[in-house]
């Protein structure tokens, strides 16, 4: 996607050109406009939306937040809220976590054969 965004060099663009670079329909990016309040494009006289290219990043990074992390909004929020090192630290966490779940489940299923054993005999 950033492709799409590196192909065009402008100062300004149009909620219509944000929408198809990115990919969301324009009610959407009007809606997180006012959920995330880091996106804040701003309106020329005519009251015309005008993002700029960290508006179109920003866009971006919700998207992924939302669509392939599966944040919800109040998480997307919270994770756009932290300073840039500690936002890479869930993906981490999540790693250790499922590591960890392994672990228990590896113990749960050892219990569960040990309790059938005793239960056959």
């Amino acid at each position: 996607m950033k492709n799409k965004t590196n192909s065009i060099k402008k100062l300004y663009y149009s909620i219509g050109e944000v929408s198809k670079i990115t990919e969301l329909k324009q009610y959407v990016l009007r809606y997180w406009e006012t959920e995330f309040k880091q996106l804040n494009p701003n309106k020329n006289k005519a009251g015309n939306r005008t993002y700029r290219q960290k508006d179109i990043d920003l866009i971006l990074e919700i998207k992924n937040l939302l669509y392939d992390e599966k944040f919800t909004i109040e998480g997307a929020r919270k994770v756009l809220s932290q300073p840039s090192a500690e936002k890479k630290e869930p993906i981490n966490n999540n790693t250790n976590k499922s590591s960890m779940d392994k672990k228990t489940l590896m113990k749960i299923q050892r219990d569960l054969k040990s309790i059938l054993d005793e239960l056959q005999n």
